[in-house]
């Protein structure tokens, strides 16, 4: 039998039938990053002397209830109303003796200075915190909800609002 004009019938490499070359690259790629992921050695755990994020939502409510019990005459009783003068979310530092080490404003109320420098010192007032378990330090966030009566909630133990 003469050569046919299509050699490729004759060849001893068969090409994919599928006609999506992307499809095989993907998938040698995908088995190629399981092999070198297998092989690598696993990443740093978290550091000894910082708390896991479990560990900072548990505190959350432990520092919650500790600002609530330090500061009674100044929690808003019952639902907040609709419109509140300022809405805060700070992030604040603890050490393993329960002083303040590091306030962080993730959103200041800018337009309330008088309320940040008030919630400030509400929480340098309140230490020391309870001793976070099992580490050197612990750094935890809550949103403070700020009534025009200079009453507070923390969205952690919030009655809601109306």
């Amino acid at each position: 039998m003469p050569d046919s004009p299509d050699s490729s019938q004759h060849s001893s490499v068969q090409k994919p039938r599928s006609g999506r070359p992307w499809l095989w690259a993907g998938l040698m790629a995908a088995i190629a990053s399981l092999v070198t992921a297998c092989k690598s050695p696993p990443g740093p755990g978290p550091r000894p002397d910082e708390a896991t994020s479990s560990a900072q939502l548990q505190y959350r409510k432990v520092a919650a209830n500790h600002l609530y019990t330090r500061n009674a005459e100044r929690i808003y009783k019952g639902q907040l109303p609709p419109m509140l003068y300022a809405i805060g979310v700070l992030q604040v530092q603890i050490d393993r003796n329960g002083q303040v080490q590091r306030l962080h404003w993730m959103r200041a109320p800018s337009h309330a200075p008088e309320v940040v420098s008030e919630i400030e010192r509400l929480v340098r007032a309140a230490a020391p915190f309870p001793a976070p378990a099992g580490a050197a330090r612990i750094t935890y966030t809550d949103t403070w909800l700020w009534d025009k009566s200079g009453r507070f909630q923390l969205d952690t133990l919030t009655e809601g609002q109306l």
